[in-house]
């Protein structure tokens, strides 16, 4: 069996395949100063209430956008399944062209989403993944990365509203019955959600002029924030929550040169 992290700024999220198929996946809270030991006694814990025994797991692949808790999650690995993970990074190749100025700054999950993108759905694609950032990635027809564009993610805005002003709350966030909300809280959703609604209509809308593709390309959503903006978004095609871990398998499959049946 193979263990895939995708370690983001919020979240961790973690995958058990065997094979092709994924039998569990789940969610810890990204917490920096967390020990190696205390990584592992909740993975371990995870891993035990589905039934998989650590013995089973034969491999490790990571990808991260968080370096301040990659030792602690190596080390975690190290420790307690004795396994080296893999690590991906820019300097190893991907099996994807690159058109991008400095191709070692895109965020290693952006990275591994086309590819999983190209595997799953084959290109012209635009991939959005709305999480704690809002990222934007280009797949032509040819296959080649374009690159893409970045937003502040709808929670840190929502947060950033509610610490720098005086009288703001915190709210709950979900799409409001009307635009022009009767009270703050509706006026904030409104604001929040139908905004960013908007905000992503807009950028695809842009992309997808100045890229002029040959033929319509496949729009994907994935990441935490996916479920609550993009089933207001006719332009997106397909939600897919898999999309990070589908391609670290990828990944694997690619560095290990190994078959489908092998994982």
């Amino acid at each position: 069996m193979l263990l895939v992290i995708d370690v983001g700024n919020t979240n961790i999220v973690l995958g058990v395949y065997n094979k092709e198929n994924l039998i569990c996946d789940f969610r810890l809270n990204t917490i920096k100063n967390k020990t190696s030991d205390e990584y592992a006694l909740s993975i371990m814990d995870i891993l035990h209430a589905n039934n998989i025994n650590k013995s089973k797991i034969n491999d490790v692949i990571i990808a991260s956008v968080v370096p301040d808790v990659m030792h602690s999650i190596e080390n975690a690995i190290k420790k307690y399944l004795n396994l080296k993970p893999i690590v991906v990074e820019n300097n190893i190749s991907l099996g994807i062209e690159i058109n991008h100025d400095n191709p070692e700054t895109i965020g290693a999950d952006r990275l591994v989403n086309c590819i999983a993108g190209i595997k799953k759905y084959k290109g012209p694609l635009i991939i959005i993944d709305i999480g704690t950032a809002i990222t934007f990635d280009v797949v032509d027809e040819k296959e080649v990365y374009q690159g893409g564009a970045i937003v502040a993610g709808i929670g840190i805005s929502s947060e950033a509203l509610f610490l720098k002003t005086a009288k703001l709350p915190k709210v709950e966030l979900f799409k409001p019955q009307k635009v022009v909300g009767k009270n703050t809280i509706d006026n904030i959703r409104s604001g929040m959600v139908i905004g960013y609604i908007g905000l992503i209509e807009k950028l695809i809308d842009e992309i997808i002029k100045e890229m002029n593709f040959s033929k319509k390309p496949k729009v994907i959503a994935t990441g935490g924030y996916s479920s609550l903006l993009s089933k207001h978004i006719d332009k997106i095609d397909i939600i897919d929550k898999k999309l990070t871990l589908d391609g670290l398998l990828e990944i694997y499959k690619l560095k290990k040169g190994i078959n489908n049946d092998r994982c």
